[in-house]
């Protein structure tokens, strides 16, 4: 027992080690204090300035700071769309892609410039090497990138006193890439190639086969077939077949991946460079690269609560905020856990299956690699639904019915288990200003946080930033439910079908981009459609996130006093974690009763 739940252990501990110090450097970045890297990466960060006329000491209202927001994405939209349609008469095309189609285009710049990541195609076949590079590469920075800026302004808003401006956005792009993203994802990225990830710009390689293999003229492969690779003949249960053919060699899909798994990892933007992301084995070799790609899905997350703490002046407050999280998280993980390693009640009842755990990995294996085992996937599934990461080493639609339901659940409740860089913690924040003012009206009192009285104006928006993952999924989801296309593009029928549907809408519009896989996305409607989901479930927070910094930016700080509400104890942390789980519970469990829940006491009965 205790060498099973020691890997679940051991991984979070490596996390919350290596979150710490790195929320600590973030702080000293973001406030143009020194730091080891000063030397090497000021000079670059002031000749960015120079070179965009950037004004370092620009205070934006938070008007403008979202103006800058909207420009600067809607520049890299266009960008990544021309990109994907052009590639096919541009450079670095060794396999000479054709362009996208232009939905396909919409939806994969809608889900990289929304830091979202979600694919609807398989990326060694269909994009180029300079499209990878140029387009995705760079989006999973500066997608990231927006993130913590926003987050940043947001902290401004609580840390100034009576004053209008917010920061620049430009100064904090700029501070965040390079003095964060970069060096982290370079030394993520020699890693990783030391550990086994290709990284070439070579094309694809042709390989000879240990053993030939036998496929028929429909291209399904033939088991049992005795093969004479000299006569060219093959035979099954001693029957020849005349139309199979013999294949020898097998082409093996190189690129420059992993430079860009670094920052799909860190970045929480997911996305694989193949088509079976990091399930696939030049993408993660071997355990060594899992463990550092799946703590790098968490590590700015959660390093960020450290850095909000310390931001404020009360790293209670961060450690609280990081509390909620990790709870959730724990709680999260081990309900995936339990439900994988004793497998579901049909699996069990299966006699040719053997769940048990003695000297094997027992549970429920499907769809799950054995260079990983259960924990490492399951731990991997609870890691990249929490932070809305979206990359995968296992399938997902293979998990146990409540093994599933728990990784929807994390990204339904609005990307707050940590969630995405930035967006998380903002993301959070405005379910902890919810939280004081529900506290506010059970005691009578005029509900404050961190020193700012929270009123109307700030809740009305925090209530759109908490409700804009439940409607865009659930209306995304619910007109998709009655489009015969999308009926028409589902592996499955009935509730497990329907839980293929609600986790497609449910990652795009939780800003995830993992998927339950038996699902067809690639198709005009489906495009469209989640990839306006994706885009309205990532702008609308940041209007509201940034509107509320403005407005307590402009707020005289509260002496604390005996009636004012700990924020830091554990009664809050209980109240946060009880109010994010209401609004989600209220939202989806009427959906969640439809696909996992209803399959689940299915398979029991």
């Amino acid at each position: 027992m205790m060498a099973t739940v020691l890997p679940y252990i051991l991984y979070l501990a490596i996390l919350i080690v290596l979150a710490i110090p790195l929320g600590a450097y973030i702080k000293k970045v973001m406030y143009g204090e020194r730091t080891f890297l000063s030397e090497i990466l000021t000079p670059c960060e002031r000749a960015v300035y120079k070179v965009l006329r950037i004004k370092e000491d620009e205070d934006m209202s938070w008007k403008q700071y979202l103006v800058s927001v909207l420009i600067f994405s809607g520049i890299g939209f266009v960008f990544l769309f021309l990109l994907q349609l052009l590639q096919g008469v541009l450079p670095g095309n060794p396999q000479h892609i054709p362009p996208t189609s232009w939905h396909l285009a919409f939806n994969t710049t809608a889900s990289f410039v929304t830091n979202t990541n979600w694919q609807a195609y398989s990326g060694e076949s269909t994009l180029s090497y300079l499209t990878q590079a140029l387009g995705l590469t760079v989006q999973n920075f500066v997608s990231a990138a927006t993130g913590i800026a926003v987050l940043f302004a947001l902290i401004r808003g609580f840390t100034k006193v009576k004053e209008q401006g917010l920061g620049s956005f430009w100064v904090d792009m700029t501070r965040v890439v390079i003095h964060i993203l970069i060096p982290l994802n370079l030394v993520i990225s020699l890693f990783l190639i030391g550990g086994g990830v290709v990284q070439s710009l070579r094309g694809a390689d042709t390989v000879q086969l240990l053993e030939p293999v036998a496929v028929s003229a429909d291209g399904e492969i033939l088991e049992n077939a005795v093969i004479d690779a000299e006569a060219g003949t093959v035979t099954v249960d001693d029957a020849p077949v005349s139309d199979a053919k013999i294949v020898t060699e097998e082409i093996v899909p190189l690129g420059p991946a992993a430079s860009q798994i670094a920052i799909k990892q860190t970045g929480t933007n997911g996305g694989g460079f193949y088509g079976v992301n990091s399930a696939h084995p030049l993408e993660n070799p071997n355990a060594f690269t899992n463990l550092l790609e799946m703590i790098s899905l968490l590590l700015i997350p959660a390093a960020l609560c450290f850095t909000f703490g310390k931001a404020v002046k009360n790293k209670k407050q961060g450690i609280a905020i990081f509390m909620a999280m990790f709870l959730m998280l724990v709680a999260a993980l081990g309900i995936i856990a339990v439900n994988e390693q004793t497998a579901s009640t049909a699996l069990s009842a299966n006699p040719a299956v053997n769940v048990s755990m003695l000297d094997q990995s027992g549970g429920n294996m499907e769809g799950k690699e054995t260079r990983f085992g259960i924990a490492a996937s399951s731990t991997w599934a609870a890691f990249t639904t929490a932070a809305s990461n979206g990359s995968v080493n296992s399938m997902h639609d293979s998990y146990t019915p409540l093994g599933g339901m728990v990784q929807m659940l994390q990204m339904q409740l609005g990307e707050v288990i940590f969630g995405g860089v930035g967006c998380g913690l903002y993301g959070m924040l405005a379910f902890a200003i919810l939280t004081v003012f529900i506290a506010g009206l059970m005691v009578g009192r005029t509900p404050e946080f961190l020193g700012k009285k929270i009123e109307p104006y700030e809740m009305k928006w925090s209530v759109l930033v908490c409700l804009a993952t439940p409607i865009a999924i659930l209306v995304g989801s619910g007109i998709a439910a009655i489009v015969p296309q999308v009926a028409e593009s589902l592996n499955n029928s009935g509730a497990h079908g329907f839980s293929e549907m609600l986790y497609a809408y449910t990652s795009g519009g939780g800003n995830n981009g993992s998927a339950f896989a038996g699902f067809n996305a690639n198709t005009v409607f489906l495009n469209v459609s989640i990839g306006l989901v994706m885009i309205f479930a990532r702008f609308l927070p940041i209007v509201g996130t940034l509107a509320i910094a403005g407005s307590l930016a402009q707020k005289k700080k509260i002496a604390v006093t005996s009636g004012t509400l700990s924020t830091t104890n554990g009664m809050f942390v209980f109240l946060l974690i009880f109010v994010v789980l209401l609004i989600g519970a209220l939202s989806f469990f009427p959906a969640l009763a439809l696909g996992p829940l209803a399959e689940f006491f299915g398979n029991a009965a």
